[in-house]
């Protein structure tokens, strides 16, 4: 079987393609891990991030979107000593600042999916791309919900990181049309 080229990287990205890449997500919970993933991921490889997924769940509460909107400063300092996750200390501020902005959205709309999903009229765009070099870095509708998002407080959340979010809930099919997932979730 094909697939995307990235995914042969390494055995975690070929099974984080294989498994989650691209599936439709509609659960707030793993919306919102998704989204402080992606924020950390920012000008690292995404390889370095399932690497440290495990550890990201321990020292983030699970992704507990409440108990995160809390964090204090101690448990900021604290979070910056893990060697288990980016300590970058802007993206682990940002993380307690989504959580907050993230909680918001949840009481205004209802649900986290509800808001996110709007910037694809609620169903996954289906792209056709030849080659892994055919897919854009953002979109015009990535660049619709960065600014979005900013507005409503979110920090990391530029167009790019919104367009690989798209793409890792499955908002966007980007698997290549060579590559048997691209199929799978049409």
């Amino acid at each position: 079987m094909q697939k995307c080229i990235w995914a042969l990287a390494s055995a975690a990205e070929e099974q984080y393609h294989d498994q989650e890449w691209g599936v439709p997500l509609y659960d707030d919970h793993k919306l919102f891990e998704f989204l402080i993933l992606e924020g950390a991921q920012a000008g690292l490889s995404w390889r370095t991030i399932l690497n440290k997924r495990d550890s990201y769940r321990l020292a983030f509460d699970q992704f507990d979107a409440q108990k995160m909107a809390a964090y204090d400063e101690t448990k900021l300092a604290e979070l910056q000593l893990n060697p288990g996750i980016i300590r970058n200390r802007l993206k682990i501020r940002a993380a307690a600042l989504n959580a907050q902005a993230f909680v918001n959205i949840q009481a205004q709309y209802g649900s986290f999916a509800e808001y996110i999903w709007q910037f694809v009229d609620g169903k996954p765009r289906q792209n056709h791309w030849q080659s892994h070099a055919d897919i854009p870095a953002f979109s015009p509708e990535s660049e619709h919900m960065s600014k979005a998002l900013t507005k409503q407080g979110f920090k990391f959340v530029g167009k790019t990181i919104c367009y690989a979010y798209m793409q890792a809930v499955g908002m966007v099919n980007d698997h290549t049309v060579t590559c048997y997932r691209h199929s799978q979730l049409s």
